[in-house]
């Protein structure tokens, strides 16, 4: 493998995000406590491993936390093929989704700031620009400002392009190769918006330790405001 020198003085600012609330994760209280490591976090909001008590607890510890929330979407479990559904069946399934989500927020007087695919949602939203872009006109429908987190790459930039939706692109960290790959990008300037760290490994409190070493972990819309000027 070839040897990739890193800057330290070059650190750069990306979010770290994570699901949450997700029924039958092995170690609920733990997934907890590792947000204290990210800075945004995605709340699953019942339509694929959402509960409705773990959301309440999930909004309740970030805003304990001042962690950035947002909405975990995902499809129903009886849908076979996911892309024989009409816009409209993609519009009701996701505002079914944000609605709830926005409800539990509200009665803790806090905001959604960004919705991510999960599961199938999220692969197709990868593979098929049609679906993204329906994906990316429910959410809008329910609040224009809503970032949409999805995988980078060509696909999510054509589906900002087509609907002029503000995106974040992500890049999952699943292991040590992964982390290497990131410094590559941090070396070319080619970085993701935001940083994906799944709970539910086992090492994923050494991943996010090694991540942090390189990288600072600061939320999607402060890092844009801060290179608009809005902040320094």
């Amino acid at each position: 493998m070839e040897l990739i020198l890193f800057n330290m003085d070059n650190k750069k600012s990306l979010d770290f995000n994570c699901d949450l609330a997700q029924c039958g994760s092995s170690d609920e209280d733990k997934s907890l406590e590792l947000i204290d490591y990210v800075s945004s976090v995605n709340i699953a909001c019942g339509l694929e491993n959402g509960c409705p008590l773990s959301m309440m607890k999930a909004i309740e510890h970030c805003k304990f936390k001042s962690k950035v929330i947002g909405a975990l979407i995902g499809l129903p479990e009886n849908i076979k093929n996911p892309l024989e559904l009409s816009e409209e069946e993609i519009e009701a399934i996701i505002l079914y989704q944000l609605g709830a989500i926005s409800a539990f927020a509200k009665a803790y007087s806090l905001n959604i700031e960004h919705v991510r695919p999960h599961g199938r949602m999220y692969d197709l939203a990868l593979e098929n620009p049609d679906f993204s872009i329906k994906i990316a006109n429910a959410v809008k429908k329910f609040n224009r400002w809503f970032v949409l987190y999805g995988a980078m790459g060509d696909t999510l930039e054509k589906t900002a392009k087509e609907t002029n939706i503000t995106i974040a692109s992500e890049f999952k960290i699943e292991d040590d190769a992964s982390i290497e790959k990131l410094k590559e990008m941090i070396e070319q300037n080619n970085l993701p918006d935001t940083l994906h760290f799944s709970l539910n490994s086992e090492n994923v409190s050494e991943l996010l330790q090694k991540v942090s070493e390189i990288v600072s972990a600061t939320p999607v819309n402060f890092n844009r405001a801060a290179a608009s000027g809005w902040v320094e």
